[in-house]
């Protein structure tokens, strides 16, 4: 199906979708898709033209730090990730468009899966808000993630990921339903570039009904995934958690996720914000796509519009925050990309600790770069938890 059509959306025969946003030594924007994660080494517990958002409150107060259980509380996708290092000749047999994500249907994922016999495959629980709620974990933060797993035996090994890494969870033993958990292919070819090939699987389902309330008011932020827009209960589950947290004071974070995602999907997109987030991540393809412009600065203008505060990722030229006040120039390390899979979502989850732990928005900046730059370094999208924690110290 062309989405340009304008047809109804479905899940399985959605266009490619691309993701990047890094601090690499070239100027290329890295396809890295935020939906996705990796195994974690885990071992503790229509153009908007209204006037720019106030942000005169964006940090959080003291007070507020010392009564809420919850960093931040994070809604999305719940997928198992699964990593092959293939030859460029047979990401051509399979057939799938390189660098980017594709959604497709059980049948079409299995026969890949056969074609891939034989190849060493990692495994780990992913999901672009996941990964980020990981990363905010392992930097010691504490957080709550919803999401949706079936009462399989990948439903089972996701749970038990999510507690090694010390993440609270609406998943219990018993409350996962009959189906099949999401699962992703990621092919990562020798360019160091990536390609996904993904079945959604029960998360297709995610909705209201896995909210936790109780958990989103005890919580500085709520972060959600821009990836829920897509599918039309997950949308509803991201309207309702703004809306409890608006009325709550719990200040909202958004990340756009994908550029496709905002190209085919901008009015609910629009309708998740609502009327206005605290915080917003893009990179920067994202934030052009979304003010469906190619001038950085009328992009900045607009994203004002829509969020009191937000970050862009420029790949090789490193990130810009606006914390309400200034526009502050993060810069990069400079490092050799070998796998670009997460390093927006690890951008985002140390962005969010830093803020939320006492950090200026310039340091919780610096701390995300350099984070993210390390993460692709290596295959996969998590770090070992000790190196993660050493990087607050070279910020500080």
């Amino acid at each position: 199906m062309d989405l340009m059509t304008k047809e109804p959306y479905n899940y399985y025969q959605q266009p490619t979708l691309s993701r990047s946003s890094v601090q690499a030594t070239n100027n290329k924007q890295p396809t890295t898709n935020n939906q996705h994660s990796r195994v974690a080494q885990c071992k503790q517990p229509t153009t908007n033209t209204s006037a720019p958002l106030s942000a005169s409150n964006q940090q959080p107060t003291t007070n507020n730090k010392m009564t809420r259980k919850y960093n931040v509380f994070g809604l999305g996708n719940a997928l198992l990730d699964m990593e092959f290092e293939i030859s460029l000749e047979l990401l051509e047999q399979l057939k799938l468009d390189k660098g980017v994500m594709t959604l497709v249907d059980e049948d079409r994922q299995a026969t890949i899966i056969q074609k891939l016999k034989g190849q060493p495959c990692e495994k780990s629980c992913g999901g672009s808000a996941a990964n980020t709620m990981v990363a905010l974990s392992q930097l010691g933060g504490k957080g709550f993630y919803s999401c949706k797993v079936a009462g399989d035996e990948i439903g089972a090994y996701y749970l038990e990921d999510l507690e090694n890494c010390g993440l609270d969870t609406n998943i219990t033993k018993n409350n996962r339903p009959e189906g099949i958990t999401g699962k992703c292919l990621v092919l990562v070819t020798p360019d160091a570039d990536r390609t996904m090939s993904t079945f959604l699987g029960i998360s297709a389902d995610f909705s209201p009904e896995e909210l936790a309330t109780s958990a989103i008011l005890d919580s500085e932020y709520v972060y959600i995934e821009g990836y829920l827009v897509s599918s039309p209960p997950a949308k509803a589950a991201a309207i309702k958690a703004k809306e409890i947290a608006d009325k709550g004071e719990v200040k909202t974070a958004f990340s756009l996720s994908d550029p496709k995602m905002v190209e085919y999907f901008k009015p609910g997109t629009l309708e998740i914000i609502g009327s206005g987030v605290d915080l917003l991540f893009a990179n920067q393809s994202e934030a052009l796509t979304m003010a469906e412009t190619q001038d950085l600065a009328v992009a900045m203008d607009y994203l004002k519009t829509i969020s009191k505060t937000f970050a862009i990722t420029r790949g090789g030229e490193g990130s810009l925050v606006f914390d309400g006040e200034k526009l502050i120039e993060i810069a990069p390390f400079p490092v050799k990309a070998i796998d670009t899979l997460g390093a927006g979502d690890m951008y985002a989850g140390a962005f969010l600790y830093g803020i939320t732990n006492g950090m200026s928005w310039e340091k919780a900046g610096n701390l995300a770069s350099l984070a993210s730059s390390r993460i692709v370094t290596r295959f996969g999208p998590r770090l070992e938890t000790e190196e993660l924690k050493s990087f607050i110290a070279v910020d500080s």
